[in-house]
């Protein structure tokens, strides 16, 4: 995944076409100020690992009408937001790999520019070979029998290569496994993930929007959205955390989309063009 301060997600889809900028009404909106600190915004590092499966996983935003749902629910309890909704393109998410290998190429893209991330982690899928069908293998077992100096002959750093390694022990010792990364409910999987070294916050919840597809994550760590949120709403400073939850509780359950158009109102203060809603 790309840097923390500068991503924008590369699985959605953001060809952008120019249109007139003023279709995008923004109302002021009075917020009220919350000086407790949030207990939710960081995870509990005491708190045992076990894997909690919740009873009713909700469903993905790939799942076909899922984005539409979302915007009708955010259209109707926001006002503010359903102006800039009605004026770009519904996002679409469709990645699809299994959760290993993206959280394998999230750890391999951290603080690297996307094209120098590109050809390193090309290199990487040539040096954990392929199966018959020439399909790069990359599992726990393959990364953990590559060595710290073979993941540097093709870019990878020694501080990189210990945290593939952490990950693929974690599988191999049955603390995580692709199956139960996908029944764990958002707050577990948070927890256990930030278990595994060079895996924080920010980097989890972008993982669930963009590879698991949850459709309720709130990134009150990223720049993009807090400065979207500041857009949105008239705020004199960026908001804060606890700030962020209060604000942004109208979206739920989809606090994802809501926080996909957070990027796109970036974009369109950076003086890009956005993709007219058709």
């Amino acid at each position: 995944m790309p840097c923390e301060e500068s991503w924008q997600p590369a699985s959605m889809s953001n060809n952008v076409q120019s249109q007139a900028l003023s279709r995008i009404p923004f109302r002021p909106r009075k917020i009220r100020r919350v000086s407790s600190p949030s207990k939710s915004a960081t995870p509990s590092a005491s708190a045992p690992l076990t894997h909690q499966v919740h009873p009713a996983i909700a469903r993905p935003l790939s799942s076909d009408g899922e984005v539409e749902f979302a915007l009708r629910h955010i259209r109707d309890s926001d006002p503010s937001l359903a102006g800039v909704i009605d004026s770009l393109a519904p996002p679409s998410f469709d990645s699809s790999s299994p959760p290993f290998i993206s959280l394998t190429k999230s750890i391999l893209y951290q603080q690297l520019a996307t094209k120098a991330a590109d050809a390193i982690y090309g290199r990487f899928l040539t040096l954990c070979g392929g199966d018959d069908d020439g399909e790069p293998v990359v599992s726990p077992e393959t990364v953990l029998r590559l060595s710290a100096q073979q993941l540097r002959q093709v870019g990878v750093s020694g501080r990189k290569a210990s945290y593939l390694h952490d990950l693929a022990s974690k599988y191999r010792d049955g603390v995580l496994s692709d199956s139960s990364i996908l029944e764990m409910e958002d707050e577990t999987l948070l927890r256990v993930l930030t278990t595994v070294k060079g895996i924080g916050v920010w980097s989890v919840h972008m993982f669930m929007m963009f590879s698991l597809h949850r459709p309720d994550v709130l990134p009150v760590g990223d720049l993009g959205v807090r400065k979207g949120i500041q857009l949105l709403y008239k705020l004199k400073e960026l908001p804060k955390p606890v700030e962020m939850e209060e604000l942004c509780e109208k979206w739920k359950p989809y606090r994802s989309v809501g926080s996909w158009y957070m990027w796109r109102l970036m974009e369109w203060k950076s003086n890009k063009t956005l993709t007219p809603a058709k």
